[in-house]
């Protein structure tokens, strides 16, 4: 099912000015930006400042001024707009393959296929939001199967993120107002004055007497946001990315026929990144079909890659989730992210990398690129730190990557507790030294120990561990079981009974 994010940027010339000409405008003081209609200055866009001042888009200039005295003023600069808008929908290709910009003020991501990849369709919007938050960006967003459906949320929908769930286009858009359709606004004045103010009443109503008053676009429009007309997205390329496109005299749709092209298309693309000394980390397959949509596949490598044998081999590994619908009239293979390789010994193989690593990365890019797996397979890693619990982590598993390894003298138990499970401490000897304890409900007597070690808590991480202290024992009990303890205190050199014991693990 094809899933389509819409993003719209209400104050985006505002914002665009803010990031860039004005950023030391304090956020507080209005800012409008100005165009001349041939009579006087109009208020062309607005920030969230002077829309709170009861400022909006079409006012005169001279009335705008005179309700905000301090009002700052911009000259419009739509161009200048458009190509910034263009820029951030060439941004969003690392969250999705095909990525559109609408203008004035709008971006569509054809995330279909991707949301796994970002651990699901809520966590992507949300993480998208958030990163374009962060630019200093006013933005809303909506996912749902039509582009229109999208658009229509973004824009006139009760939250700043929606994810519409599957076959839900229907029931989110009943309730919106007809201009959430993106008609024109002699059409959105007749419908009023007809008493058709939601997108239901339009619905349900009679086709024919709204096609010969208003024209076709009004159904188009409809039938398009509730998916019975398709709607394409017209993708965004990067620059000076490597790419080669392919046009056939007919439509083909079989399978055979489209891994005969990949053939063709990573052969010219591998050997321009052989010229360029760089391998590809991330490609794309846009499949151009005949009803004017894309089908858009994309894989990863887990290091740079410019054989054509293995790129295929991924590429073609995926076919089965590309739909032809009445065939593929063009495709096109685009390397969005690569990287330098390092220099090559005869053999073959890279200078870095054993014969073993080789088979992982190849290993790993089979795995990371099927569409059953969700991401990219994962390792443990080791790090730095000085609590146990955190001396792992889970990290791409790619096979070039060096842990950190810090090195201890002191042995280790094969098995952890996450987290430590508390114990009881029943005899201890003079020095401190547990003799007796009790552990899931059961005592052990201690024959033999070894310790304390001391481990500071880290309270450059987090400051509620400042002046906490484990003190770690290795106890083996009469039953052969070896057993890592230790006692959590508050301060060095304070000896305190009544502090925690916990098992940390076992050897």
């Amino acid at each position: 099912m094809r899933r389509i994010i819409s993003l719209w940027f209400p104050h985006w010339p505002t914002d665009r000015l803010r990031r860039h000409g004005l950023r030391h405008l304090p956020a507080s003081r209005p800012l409008v930006t100005r165009v001349h209609d041939g009579r006087r200055y109009m208020i062309a866009a607005v920030d969230r400042a002077a829309m709170a001042a009861g400022i909006s888009p079409g006012a005169p200039l001279a009335h705008a001024q005179a309700l905000v005295p301090d009002l700052a003023v911009a000259p419009a600069d739509r161009d200048g707009d458009a190509q910034a808008l263009s820029r951030l929908a060439e941004w969003c290709l690392w969250c999705a393959p095909l990525t559109s910009a609408t203008d004035p003020d709008g971006i569509w991501i054809d995330a279909t296929g991707c949301a796994h990849l970002h651990g699901g369709e809520t966590s992507m919007l949300t993480t998208l939001l958030e990163r374009l938050s962060g630019m200093g960006l006013t933005v809303r967003g909506a996912m749902a199967d039509t582009p229109g459906c999208a658009w229509a949320l973004a824009h006139a929908g009760g939250q700043a993120a929606e994810v519409i769930p599957e076959h839900g286009q229907a029931a989110a858009l009943d309730p919106l107002p007809v201009a959430a359709l993106r008609l024109d606004a002699v059409i959105v004045k007749g419908l009023l004055q007809l008493g058709l103010e939601h997108i239901r009443q339009l619905r349900t109503a009679p086709r024919a007497p709204l096609v010969r008053r208003f024209g076709p676009d009004l159904m188009r429009r409809l039938d398009q946001a509730l998916g019975l007309l398709p709607e394409p997205v017209r993708p965004v390329l990067p620059r000076d990315a490597v790419q080669d496109r392919r046009s056939f005299l007919e439509p083909v749709s079989t399978a055979d026929a489209i891994a005969t092209v990949i053939g063709v298309l990573v052969e010219t693309v591998c050997m321009e990144l052989v010229k360029r000394g760089e391998g590809a980390r991330q490609a794309d397959l846009l499949c151009e079909r005949v009803d004017g949509s894309v089908q858009a596949v994309r894989i990863g490598t887990a290091s740079p890659v410019c054989d054509p044998d293995h790129m295929g081999r991924l590429l073609r590994a995926r076919i089965e989730t590309i739909e032809p619908g009445f065939g593929i009239e063009a495709m096109q293979l685009i390397v969005r992210q690569s990287e330098r390789r390092a220099a090559r010994q005869v053999t073959g193989m890279p200078a870095d990398m054993s014969p073993q690593e080789t088979g992982d990365a190849e290993l790993l890019d089979r795995l990371g690129n099927r569409a059953a797996l969700d991401g990219v397979p994962v390792r443990m890693a080791r790090i730095e730190s000085h609590m146990p619990e955190r001396r792992q982590v889970m990290m791409p598993a790619t096979p070039c990557m060096k842990s950190t390894d810090w090195s201890c003298q002191w042995p280790r138990p094969a098995r952890l507790f996450d987290p430590p499970e508390p114990l009881v401490m029943i005899r201890q000897d003079a020095a401190g030294v547990p003799l007796q304890v009790v552990w899931r409900g059961h005592a052990y007597g201690i024959v033999a120990c070894d310790g304390p070690e001391r481990v500071h808590g880290e309270w450059w991480h987090d400051a509620s561990e400042y002046g906490r202290i484990r003190n770690y024992w290795i106890a083996a009990e009469k039953g052969g079981l070896q057993f890592w303890l230790f006692q959590s205190v508050r301060c060095a050199g304070t000896p305190d009974a009544a502090s925690p014991w916990f098992l940390h693990g076992l050897f």
